[in-house]
């Protein structure tokens, strides 16, 4: 039974008031590019843990016991132009010193190290071209960013005078760097993406203004759910990666939403039925559709909140955000704009494009799925193999987390780091910091143990000399080390692990001490086993809700099973082929990727949550073609026949538009942004072909009438079609149109 206002309701409802629709909406749009205007303000670079998790009680205790302590640090790198100009050169000493006294004039800055005093060994190269000079910023890590900033100016003034290359890098330059890559790789995805999908659009609709409604509605739900974050971003605590979610949710599922109702709009236009009519229909089938798959992507990415860190919260909060607002734009103002334009939605047509060729369109996909249907068995044996073979390097998959060696070459905080790697035996970035918790840290035996982890942590390759301060109480004291290489590359996490596992249980064995370790490298490897522990949560979170949805919607306890089935294939396949391209670098040179020790430990859950909400757009749409045909002939094999070769046009468009937004984001320089955006994209193409193409029509060509098989003991749950009115068998035999909308 259909709830009391449903979708076809709200179509008629706003095409017959659709300048008051058109008005509310015009009104919604400019408050949300009002409020989209502060977002600025109100998103964070840090990423917060509403956990007990080692790194932050670490943390916390140095900030309660020693505050002030966890100040930001900046490492500015000068280096010679020619191999004749070294420090022992009085110009070279003088030019550093003159560096010296103006970081000291900067602001932010509290202590600057001059690399030529004999209390600071160690801060010249040993082929005397390059000088190291350590600045301590007068506040904490977590402003590093903000008061970095005039350090940077300046070095980026003095880079290239007097013959010295000026580089800098640190705790408040690499958050800059890579916060400045990633705006110029999502003003990249948005610059590339948008006219491959017009242009998409204008191929699928043969015309200009049907391709243009489709975009113009995701760029106004992008605007709105931007807005919306601002305005809730005053009281919650969002990334700025939300931003970034939004922009490429919005313009997947935007568009895809708008193309589904519009092109069912013109079907029935062709089909003869007059314009309202058709409005009706397009709003009792494809907007039912649009809203089942909007209501599956926000579970899917509300799936996500369970984990108890902001920037997986704000991923969250951003698609559910933006999908809500498509859904809402596809039910009420599209169907207004189509009651306005009317047949001008064809307008503007490619001269090749016939009435005729529209009709007839689907044929290739048609045949194949013939094709496919001939050989059932065979087809799904293949195509799972396929599927399982892509996903096999998954088992291989390293987590981590993106370091400065991952930044593109021609970032000057790249250079630095890479100039510290390699002219100075340990790097003098993100150091690890040991935490001894005690009622007393100078009794004996702490000391003891302290000394001993001092001499362990001397005689590891992997570390730096340690330092050790105590607070005044004397209830804690942290010894300080540095980490040799990128803080996140797999030398540093074995580094941690080593720390943890070996040396701090050998040195304080029996002691009456709390031990903890926090740093950079120490968080990645927690927030790691922190999105270990809650995969399965979130995994069984989105699966369940996701069979319930598609058990209640379809009639049927065989769908929602195919279903999770066949997207845990496109999921499997996507990670698989990630680990391949950038772990194992095989292709990553043809796609202009780089090579990376490990994916990004956030990714796989993302990828998961956001594709099992967007490939449901296809799963939904086709299967409600195909249910819609088998409730009016009975004929299984020929509704498969009929679904596939009706939506093929339109999901092969909808896959490239988001094959289109998901390989803007992968040409980024970011590699984070790369894996997202290649995995997004060859999912979205496994799920459009070999899903919807062989494993869908297969499958359902084996199991005949089964599919739709519903237990009597499952009879009670409410019934909540997507399929619409079902038609005598005569309105629609021969799939002829009646008549036309030109």
């Amino acid at each position: 039974m259909l709830s009391k206002i449903s979708t076809e309701q709200i179509a008629r409802f706003s095409a017959r008031r659709a300048w008051l629709v058109v008005a509310a909406w015009a009104v919604l749009a400019v408050a949300g590019a009002w409020f989209a205007q502060g977002i600025g303000d109100v998103v964070t670079t840090d990423a917060s843990v509403n956990k007990d998790i080692e790194f932050q009680r670490a943390d916390e205790l140095i900030a309660e016991r020693m505050p002030g302590t966890d100040r930001a640090t900046e490492q500015v790198v000068v280096r010679s132009d020619s191999d004749e100009l070294t420090a022992i050169e009085p110009r070279f000493q003088a030019y550093v010193e003159r560096l010296v006294e103006h970081l000291e004039r900067v602001e932010s800055v509290d202590v600057v190290a001059d690399p030529f005093a004999a209390a600071n060994p160690g801060l010249i190269s040993a082929d005397g071209r390059t000088a190291v000079i350590p600045v301590i910023l007068n506040g904490s890590v977590d402003d590093a960013e903000d008061l970095a900033e005039p350090v940077i100016d300046l070095v980026d003034e003095e880079d290239g005078s007097a013959g010295f290359e000026v580089l800098v890098a640190g705790d408040g330059s690499i958050d800059r760097a890579f916060t400045e890559t990633a705006e110029k790789d999502a003003q990249k995805s948005e610059i590339l993406g948008l006219p491959v999908a017009l242009i998409v659009l204008v191929i699928v609709f043969g015309a200009a203004v049907a391709a243009g409604v489709p975009i113009a509605l995701a760029l106004l739900a992008i605007v709105v759910a931007i807005g919306t974050a601002a305005l809730i971003g005053r009281s919650f605590e969002f990334s700025m990666f939300i931003v970034n979610m939004i922009i490429m949710i919005g313009l997947a599922v935007g568009i895809d939403y708008s193309l589904f109702i519009v092109e069912r709009y013109r079907e029935e236009r062709r089909r003869g039925r007059d314009k309202d009519e058709a409005i009706a229909v397009a709003g009792a089938t494809a907007s039912k559709a649009v809203l089942f798959s909007g209501m599956t992507v926000i579970v899917a990415v509300l799936g996500l909140m369970i984990v108890p860190q902001s920037i997986y919260r704000s991923l969250a909060a951003g698609a559910a955000l933006v999908a809500a607002f498509a859904v809402l734009g596809a039910l009420t103002l599209l169907p207004a704009v189509l009651s306005i334009l009317g047949d001008k939605v064809n307008a503007l047509r490619l001269p090749w494009r016939t009435q005729k060729q529209e009709d007839a369109e689907g044929g290739f996909w048609g045949a194949v799925a013939t094709a496919v249907m001939r050989h059932p068995v065979m087809s799904v044996v293949a195509s799972v193999t396929v599927l399982l073979a892509a996903a096999v390097p998954y088992t291989t998959m390293e987590l981590g987390s993106a370091g400065v060696s991952t930044l593109p070459n021609n970032i000057e905080t790249f250079r630095a780091f890479r100039i510290l790697d390699e002219e100075f035996s340990i790097s003098t970035l993100a150091p690890a910091e040991i935490v001894v918790d005690a009622q007393d840290v100078n009794r004996p035996r702490v000391q003891a143990a302290i000394e001993s982890l001092r001499v362990r942590l001397a005689a590891d390759d992997a570390f730096g000399t340690p330092e050790i301060r105590t607070n005044e109480a004397g209830d804690l004291a942290v010894i300080s080390t540095r980490i040799s290489g990128d803080p996140q590359g797999n030398a540093a996490h074995e580094a941690v692990h080593r720390l943890r596992d070996q040396h701090i249980p050998a040195s304080f064995g029996g002691v009456d001490a709390e031990v903890l370790v926090t740093g950079p490298t120490a968080e990645t490897v927690d927030m790691n086993g922190l999105i270990s522990d809650y995969t399965p949560i979130v995994f069984s979170f989105v699966l369940g809700l996701s069979f319930i949805l598609l058990l209640v919607v379809f009639r049927s306890i065989v769908v929602p099973v195919k279903a999770i089935i066949m997207n845990l294939l496109s999921v499997g396949a996507a990670y698989g082929l990630i680990v391949t391209v950038f772990q194992h670098g095989i292709g990553n040179e043809l796609f202009g990727f780089a090579q990376v020790d490990r994916i990004e430990a956030w990714l796989p859950l993302f990828l998961f949550a956001v594709l099992f909400g967007l490939s449901m757009d296809y799963h939904v749409f086709l299967l409600s073609r195909i249910r819609e045909r088998f409730d009016q002939t009975g004929d299984n094999t020929a509704a498969v026949a009929f679904g596939v070769r009706s939506t093929a046009s339109i999901i092969t468009g909808a896959a490239l538009i988001m094959v289109a937004v998901f390989g803007a984001f992968a040409m980024g320089d970011l590699v984070s942004f790369q894996q997202m955006g290649f995995g997004l994209a060859v999912a979205v193409i496994i799920d459009a072909t070999i899903v919807r193409s062989v494993l869908v029509p297969a499958s359902m060509m084996l199991l005949g009438k089964w599919n739709w098989y519903m237990p009597q003991w499952l009879a009670w749950l409410p019934e909540v079609r997507i399929e619409g009115r079902v038609e005598p068998a005569y309105a629609i035999a021969g799939d002829v149109a009646y008549g036309g909308c030109d």
